[in-house]
């Protein structure tokens, strides 16, 4: 339901508008990229972090690689928003055309469908940007094993098997995007039913649209989403431990060891045990996404009110 109003909102907007989207998210990525790049050090075990937290990580790098050092990958990222974002409109639109014409399906369940399968789609042509930003972030001042992007592309290209190399992880991606969304949803939607039918008065509030209609408060709204995307992360999280180890192929020592999905999640669990392997830097990913879904979801509810969806 929240990819359908968004992409309801979206792909009605001027292209000038979804430009300054892409900006937007590039500005977005920037600021969040030292959390980023500590989180990939920690991941996938860094020798010269292993032994340290989060805020020691954060003090740490820019005393051993400079300021600059927390920006390590960012570049490809920014390079990887744009194309991300054309090619999900354009696997929107298709998808949805695909969807009304050829199976009847139409209506928000049609938008939903189409949002989730252009998301994968975009996840899927762009990936290997995603293990180039992995690759670059992972490295250390003074032991750099790629010289920049293009460098990167060339070595794994040749190095590790062509193409094959730059869709290692996706699996885990892919798979992970699934438990992820369901249970930020099925969470959100359980606190909200709960709220409304139990303390009505306390939490909930008359719809914009539809005054017969309950809706949570805006600040009961911000703590279910943040609630439901804390427990989506705790549950997704080993998979996306999984996923950055993969993708960091022979940059790890142990490398051999983490080829798939199954033999990876053994492998951290074997060696790092559960919380200082599969849950590693899980903290960061509260930080960054508790807030963003918390107002991801307070912004459904209120442009289903906006948009006559009660």
């Amino acid at each position: 339901m929240f990819l359908s109003t968004v992409w309801t909102l979206t792909l009605t907007a001027p292209i000038h508008c979804r430009g300054s989207t892409g900006v937007a998210g590039c500005c977005a990525k920037s600021t969040i990229a030292p959390l980023d790049r500590v989180k990939i050090l920690l991941q996938a075990q860094n020798p010269h972090y292993k032994h340290l937290g989060v805020l020691a990580t954060l003090k740490a790098v820019p005393k051993k690689e400079g300021f600059l050092g927390l920006y390590k990958g960012n570049g490809a990222m920014m390079i990887r928003i744009f194309p991300y974002g054309a090619i999900q409109f354009m696997a929107f639109d298709n998808y949805k055309k695909f969807l009304n014409t050829k199976l009847g399906i139409s209506g928000h369940i049609h938008r939903l469908m189409a949002g989730s399968m252009a998301g994968m789609t975009a996840v899927i042509f762009t990936y290997p940007l995603d293990v180039i930003r992995a690759r670059l972030a992972f490295q250390v001042t003074g032991e750099h094993r790629y010289t920049g992007i293009r460098n990167a592309f060339q070595t794994i290209y040749l190095k590790e098997g062509g193409i094959s190399g730059f869709y290692r992880g996706l699996t885990p991606t892919i798979i992970g995007m699934a438990p992820y969304a369901g249970f930020s949803f099925f969470t959100f939607g359980t606190l909200k039913t709960l709220g409304l039918t139990r303390f009505p008065e306390l939490l909930g509030k008359p719809s914009l649209d539809n005054p017969d209609v309950l809706v949570l408060k805006t600040h009961v709204n911000l703590m279910c989403g943040g609630v439901a995307g804390a427990i989506a992360q705790t549950i997704s999280y080993p998979l996306d431990v999984a996923r950055r180890r993969m993708q960091l192929g022979s940059s790890l020592p142990d490398f051999d060891k983490c080829c798939s999905l199954t033999k990876t999640l053994k492998h951290v669990y074997t060696q790092y045990g559960v919380k200082k392997g599969l849950y590693r830097g899980l903290s960061l990913n509260y930080i960054r996404c508790i807030p963003s879904q918390a107002v991801a979801f307070t912004t459904y509810e209120f442009m289903k009110q906006v948009l006559h969806l009660n």
